[in-house]
């Protein structure tokens, strides 16, 4: 059956005579993205999918993605890119490393473990907010009914996986069966029904009717018996034959594996072990920080007391969801009044703060942000600490990763792939990079925010050390928590997520703190080479406006931009008046 299926692959185009370096390039991406699209059934990034179906996730179908990104890198290769101009030489990194990580993947049959402990295939396609037109619900309705052939598809894979030991680690699994649980209701309880609950009212009364009608049919015949089947797989078979064994490098050819995963997510040449000394190094920085902050709250005692009196004074606690999701709220309109001061650019689309679904919050990190809304968890609220929450909405929503997203709609205008493809690093650093902005914010009013956002920041530290002590360096899953209790006033059930989220995604808990400190080196070096003229706001604004990129690529253009504000000052020195 392999056969037909490769024998109908799409191929990316050649080079033609007489076209520049840059015509070939933009015509090899251009013509990917159409074709990767219509692959995964969207119609342009951040928005979701406006496919009526979901993409195919067969062997075959992965096979024809693969045999289509190898002839794309070989056109890449033969690409003359010191032939480029600047602006086509940044779309050739993120072209190259975007693909390379896909084919990646592919070549390791990633696909085979199509989870890891805090996301999910059978997750995420209900929307978070209503769709606009009846012809979106239409398609969610489509949708909805191609669900029992998406996890058909995905539970071939899965079996394949346990047959040769690549699976998701037994202990990340643990309680993920019951994110499923919400959506084996075969009533309008189901998490696929509240966006008909929700209709806009621009949609004919009469024709909103017959949607919900259809829309119960369907979760009644189609998506919660889908659900059940998934979930029997899953507890029955998939969970108990899961392998024991963490590490990335019990995988097979996992020493490969580790090392391009590596690369996907921070962008960097960098061993394992260099990653591992980096980490020892930063925990140990940010350790004297944290002894600091505890001398200057008044406490007294040891680090461990103090680390105790953390977790358990009631002072730092919500008692509703409503409080913690006020607490967040007022954070990020506290930054919003002073985006001014650091950015010359403002983004005009807003977020929403919403708690994280109950149907995911169990094992769900603690915050999440995006485009259209950024989440909070507010389940189990005596595992969520306030004073943790400063650090974490500036990272998840103002100015992190829903500014950024809102940011990136009216960057200066590049090609549609650039704007839906994003790199950890880059991303992630910018989240973490905000953490510490907010000193320069004033949005940390006490020493115990402060020593919040240390701990987040030696959170990061600290997943360097563990990432890699886990995967290539046989620690234990124990070993990894007690490090992590050890050095920061992170909440039992946060550790518990945590370390499971590192050992089911090898090296993406990498990027955040490599990232950060990439981007804290860049600024150290513009305060440094432009001195009393150093501007925040072009600053932040340049690394907006670039998008997101590999690091490598990151580090040329900011020191681009360095040389020439260098100019910019230089020539405004030569320029000026002396006054008599």
């Amino acid at each position: 059956m392999a056969q037909p299926a490769l024998a109908q692959i799409a191929s990316p185009p050649v080079a033609q005579a007489g076209q520049t370096a840059d015509q070939r390039l933009k015509a090899l991406y251009e013509a990917e993205w159409t074709w990767r699209q219509a692959e995964y059934g969207r119609s342009g990034p951040g928005r979701g999918s406006s496919s009526d179906k979901l993409p195919s996730v067969t062997p075959q179908t992965y096979a024809r993605r693969l045999a289509y990104w190898d002839k794309v890198l070989a056109e890449l290769k033969e690409l003359p890119v010191a032939q480029l101009s600047h602006d086509e030489k940044i779309n050739y990194d993120v072209f190259l490393a975007s693909v390379s990580a896909e084919a990646n993947q592919i070549r390791f049959k990633t696909y085979e473990a199509p989870f890891n402990s805090d996301s999910f295939f059978w997750t995420g396609m209900n929307p978070r907010t209503p769709y606009r037109t009846a012809e979106d619900y239409r398609k969610y309705l489509s949708r909805m009914k191609d669900i029992p052939r998406y996890f058909d598809e995905n539970t071939v894979n899965m079996k394949a996986g346990l047959k040769r030991g690549w699976t998701v680690p037994y202990v990340s699994t643990i309680g993920r069966e019951k994110t499923m649980e919400a959506y084996t209701k075969a009533d309008t309880t189901n998490p696929f029904y509240e966006a008909f609950a929700q209709m806009p009212d621009t949609i004919p009364a009469a024709e909103a009717a017959a949607l919900k009608a259809e829309a119960q049919t369907v979760i009644l015949d189609v998506v919660a018996p889908a659900y059940v089947k998934l979930h029997t797989f899953f507890t029955k078979e998939y969970q108990p034959k899961a392998r024991r064994d963490i590490a990335a490098y019990s995988l097979p050819d996992g020493k490969a594996f580790y090392k391009a995963r590596m690369q996907e997510f921070i962008t960097l040449d960098l061993t394992p072990d260099e990653v591992h000394q980096i980490g020892l190094k930063e925990v140990a920085r940010i350790r004297a920080d944290m002894e600091q902050t505890m001398k200057d709250s008044g406490f007294t005692g040891t680090f461990p007391e103090f680390l105790v009196f953390m977790r358990t004074d009631p002072q730092f606690y919500a008692k509703t969801p409503r409080e913690l999701l006020s607490y967040s709220a007022y954070v990020s309109k506290k930054a919003d009044g002073k985006l001014k001061d650091f950015f010359n650019v403002l983004p005009r689309y807003r977020h929403a703060i919403l708690p994280v679904p109950d149907a995911v919050a169990p094992i769900y990190t603690s915050g999440r942000g995006g485009l259209d809304s950024c989440l909070m968890n507010t389940y189990d609220l005596p595992s969520r600490p306030l004073y943790n929450l400063a650090a974490l909405t500036l990272h998840e929503c103002t100015p992190g990763h829903s500014y950024q997203a809102a940011a990136a709609l009216e960057a200066p205008p590049r090609p549609d792939f650039r704007r839906g493809t994003g790199f950890s690093g880059y991303g992630e650093g910018w989240g973490l990079y905000t953490e510490w902005l907010g000193t320069k914010m004033g949005i940390y009013e006490t020493p115990y925010e402060e020593f919040g956002r240390q701990t987040f920041e030696m959170w990061r530290a600290v997943r360097l050390v563990i990432d890699t002590g886990m995967h290539t360096k046989g620690w234990t899953r124990q070993q990894a928590m007690d490090y992590l209790t050890e050095n920061t006033a992170l909440a039992p059930l946060d550790i518990k997520n945590e370390i499971d989220r590192y050992i089911a995604w090898p090296a993406q808990a990498l990027a955040y703190k490599l990232g950060e400190l990439k981007m804290r080196e860049m600024r150290s070096l513009a305060e440094a080479e432009l001195g009393a003229e150093f501007d925040q706001r072009t600053f932040h604004d340049t690394i907006l406006n670039m998008g997101s990129v590999p690091l490598t690529t990151f580090e040329s253009e900011m020191k681009a931009y360095i040389a020439a504000e260098k100019v910019r000052v230089q020539n405004n020195a030569t320029t000026t008046p002396v006054a008599n």
